[in-house]
């Protein structure tokens, strides 16, 4: 894990607006305390979940989208360091580890390509480089038999989450084969066809390398679902999907209602969460849309998919505090602080 940065308990602080009287998360939030530990620390701590940053967008520019996810992180982590500490949510759960830093690839691939097809290679093969990473961590945390949180980046980063939690889970005994199975709150399916690894094939490579068992998506939207993906889904029992015009347009299914046929065709063994915060209408992403749920509905599926399920991790992705074509939107930081702590809080319930 070459790329990946520790953070201490001075920058956690650092970014921890002190105020008399009042106690912040981030004073509360724990640090790792010698990284060289890392392990036998997530041994014997008492906290339950590991957050963790992964700022990039070179997955989404490997589906040739507008680029911008790696700025989610930092935007979400100065809202979420400075909520209150309370009986709501204490903080001493949580153990905020660091982040990734994947700045030389993407410096290597802009002064190295020099064509778009070049680029669109590079961006992939770089992909597969950033899986490896991002899947060691995961085991390391699952295998600790902790609950990784991981925001920022592209879908591409699913893959890499449901093998390191897949192989750390079964290795810590928690599940008897290395699967697990998946919700995920998404206008789109990412289930394109394996073309090389970017944000819209994530969970096909997973469900190919035998690490997916199920697979349940909600509020799909059915104008951005491809006809041969579609009759993918439709021929496999281990995928079920309930798109956005049956809840919201048709009114087949309240939208809970959608959210617990999820989480009860996937209950049988650990599930990882994923919402990709181009399902909240207006929210700012690559795929950002006019039509979609509310930011309300998106703590209302976390706050219930966490305790409705047995997590094997929590992925909030594709979201962007700033994007490469100048749109900018500061309150994606905050909401992304509103659905984390939405989890924990569920969490710890249990």
């Amino acid at each position: 894990m070459k790329h990946f940065k520790f953070y201490n308990k001075t920058d956690i602080l650092y970014l921890t607006h002190l105020r008399r009287f009042e106690t912040k998360l981030g004073e509360r939030i724990q640090a790792i305390p010698d990284t060289t530990q890392f392990e036998s620390f997530l041994q014997t701590t008492t906290a339950k979940f590991v957050l963790l940053g992964i700022p990039e967008d070179i997955g989404v520019k490997a589906n040739k989208g507008t680029g911008g996810a790696d700025t989610a992180w930092l935007s979400f982590l100065q809202q979420f360091l400075n909520i209150q500490s309370n009986d709501f949510l204490d903080g001493n759960e949580i153990i905020l580890a660091g982040y990734f830093d994947f700045g030389d690839m993407q410096y290597l691939i802009d002064t190295t390509a020099k064509t778009e097809e070049e680029r669109l290679e590079a961006y992939r093969h770089a992909v597969n480089a950033i899986d490896d990473e991002v899947e060691t961590l995961i085991k390391i945390i699952t295998e600790a038999k902790k609950i990784p949180i991981t925001v920022g980046g592209g879908h591409n980063n699913t893959y890499p989450m449901i093998k390191g939690a897949a192989k750390g889970w079964h290795k810590a005994g928690a599940i008897p084969l290395a699967q697990v199975n998946c919700i995920n709150l998404d206008a789109h399916v990412d289930y394109r066809p394996i073309e090389g690894r970017h944000s819209g094939n994530a969970f096909r490579y997973a469900e190919e390398d035998g690490y997916l068992a199920k697979y349940c998506v909600v509020a799909i939207h059915e104008n951005y679902l491809q006809q041969n993906v579609w009759m993918d889904m439709v021929n496999n029992p281990f995928i079920d999907c309930i798109t956005f015009e049956d809840i919201f347009v048709h009114e087949k299914r309240t939208f809970m209602q959608a959210v617990a046929h999820a989480t009860g065709f996937t209950e049988d063994t650990f599930c990882g969460i994923d919402l990709d915060l181009d399902s909240i209408q207006n929210t700012l992403s690559s795929a950002m849309s006019p039509v979609g749920i509310s930011p309300v509905h998106a703590r209302q599926y976390i706050s219930f998919a966490a305790m409705d399920s047995k997590p094997a991790y929590l992925h909030i992705c594709e979201g962007a505090a700033r994007l490469t074509d100048g749109r900018t939107d500061e309150g994606t930081g905050k909401l992304i602080s509103y659905l984390v702590s939405d989890f924990v809080k569920a969490g710890t319930v249990q």
